[in-house]
């Protein structure tokens, strides 16, 4: 079972105005933006992870953090969620289409500052 949101797609012509606060795109924005959004999408943009593997690779976010994250993601259709019915369930991530579509220019923003970096100011 996959869960994920279609966003419906606005009229040729018309944009968001994502500066309106009623404007659905910002909560997008918003969610991508977040402290651990942009890494969650970092994070799955060469393979799907399992909630366990996303939070090794995301150090320093809680479960509750991640879980709220993905949530929100998987709203926004950007992940999507795969729950297998075993025991206990083993739910996978993974990146939809409009996800690989905005984590792209993330992951060029994160390799263009790690690139830029000192290696004595790596982490």
């Amino acid at each position: 079972m996959v869960e994920g949101v279609q966003h419906r797609r606005v009229e040729a012509g018309q944009r968001y105005d994502v500066l309106h606060t009623d404007c659905p795109a910002r909560d997008v924005v918003n969610h991508v933006t977040s402290r651990w959004g942009a890494w969650v999408l970092i994070s799955l943009r060469s393979k799907d992870l399992r909630f366990y593997e996303l939070r090794e690779s995301i150090q320093g976010i809680s479960e509750k953090m991640l879980a709220q994250t993905l949530r929100a993601l998987v709203q926004d259709g950007l992940v999507w969620r795969e729950v297998e019915p075993t025991t206990p369930p083993q739910v996978t991530y993974g990146l939809t289409e409009f996800g690989r579509d905005i984590g792209e220019p993330l992951t060029e923003l994160f390799d263009r500052i790690t690139q830029r970096l000192s290696p004595s100011s790596a982490g």
